[in-house]
């Protein structure tokens, strides 16, 4: 076999997000872009602010000596400087520069953090619905991911979590705004989920790190608040990107931050530098770097979003659908009619609506609608939803 067996398995199994992806282009080839409607990839269709533009033109035009060379694999120091300041003031911490670790996304940040703290075997604790690429990232780094249910409102089944960690247990992963439910966990869930872990680390002699993936953070309705992790869990860190605030996922920068009162912090911090660098990163984006420390306060319409939610929501209750409105990122996890999601994922692909089955969230009975898309698509898409719904309840 010319692939790896376990690559081969992976990618047999493969992501129905990407697969949905590349079935909307050709649908796209086939019938035109205006007559497909694409909601399967957490694709920003936002553009990125006007003060990002400015300033990345601005560092280009500008003539700095040793621009695109290397420098320390945690960052520049005046950005990692830049982003513990921001997190200190929108969250009430006491970070340095110390605690920052600059790297190429969150994806980037999530597998520099596996492998820094995982030993083969190690388990990773991850509520579902999940996004999919968090088992393989924590296969790359020898672990296991241990998958748990969520209760029905997505919120965070504590008594589950409370079973579920062990003796193998070294991470619990959290992602909050969730994608794909949009659900963001409570100030009082992080509180007792930091209890447990704190009981459970002391039972078994070793500490849990509680990670938290936040590339969602500023995207948050109806005057919600995302609860700090850092500032209730000591074992904390905070893995996360610019993609979404600022509307640059192809430009992969994000970072790392770390508990300044974790124990053996500098140890910790020693391992993700150099696994920033030995995973093949070895920096986050040189010019990005420098393009987000001059950003302070600055991120994408959020109202924008909302009001694509509220269109989207709005139109599929009124169609007949049942939902719950996301709280916060830009998707929507819809209940499907039947209980065959991938099924009713293909009834509605016949009607050129490309979504992504809750299956790939290993949340089966659900569909992940990303709406951020032109409203168009949304309003586009309402007669092909009215009639897979009519379809669903004849079959």
């Amino acid at each position: 076999m010319v692939v790896a067996r376990k690559i081969n398995r992976f990618v047999k199994q493969g992501s129905f997000i990407r697969k949905m992806f590349d079935e909307g282009v050709e649908l796209k080839m086939k019938y035109g872009t205006q007559n497909v409607f694409d909601f399967s990839l957490g694709n920003p269709n936002l553009e990125p602010p006007e003060a990002l533009k400015k300033r990345l033109k601005s560092l280009v035009e500008e003539d700095i000596p040793g621009m695109h060379m290397y420098m320390p694999n945690a960052g520049y120091p005046e950005t990692r400087a830049f982003v513990a300041q921001e997190l200190n003031q929108s969250q009430g911490l006491e970070l340095t520069q110390q605690e920052i670790v600059m790297t190429c996304g969150a994806g980037g940040a999530l597998n520099v953090i596996f492998r820094t703290v995982l030993n083969p075997g190690d388990e990773v604790v991850i509520p579902a619905p999940l996004f999919v690429e968090y088992i393989y990232y924590v296969d790359n780094a020898g672990g296991v991911a241990k998958i748990i249910k969520s209760h029905e409102d997505f919120s965070l089944d504590l008594e589950a979590l409370d079973r579920a960690i062990n003796k193998k247990t070294r991470v619990v992963l959290i992602n909050s705004p969730n994608n794909p439910t949009g659900k963001i966990y409570d100030e009082e869930s992080i509180r007792q989920l930091s209890s447990i872990l704190l009981k459970k680390g002391k039972k078994y002699g070793r500490e849990i790190f509680l990670v938290s993936d936040e590339p969602y953070r500023d995207i948050v309705y109806d005057e919600r608040s995302v609860p700090s992790v850092i500032s209730l869990y000591p074992f904390s860190l905070i893995a996360t990107s610019y993609s979404k605030s600022l509307s640059v996922p192809g430009e992969r920068i994000g970072y790392i931050a770390v508990n300044p009162e974790m124990k053996d912090r500098k140890k910790i911090i020693e391992g993700l530098v150099f696994c920033n660098r030995i995973l093949g990163f070895v920096n986050a984006p040189a010019l990005m770097q420098r393009v987000v420390s001059g950003l302070s306060g600055v991120h994408v319409d959020v109202e924008a979003y909302r009001r694509k939610r509220d269109l989207l929501c709005d139109g599929l209750l009124s169609a007949g659908y049942s939902l719950t409105r996301p709280e916060g990122a830009f998707y929507l996890f819809l209940k499907t009619p039947i209980s065959d999601d991938v099924l009713f994922t293909d009834m509605l692909r016949q009607k050129r609506i490309l979504v992504v089955p809750g299956s790939g969230f290993r949340c089966p009975g659900y569909v992940r609608i990303a709406y951020c898309v032109d409203d168009a698509t949304i309003t586009g898409a309402m007669e092909g939803f009215k009639a897979a719904l009519s379809q669903s309840r004849q079959s």
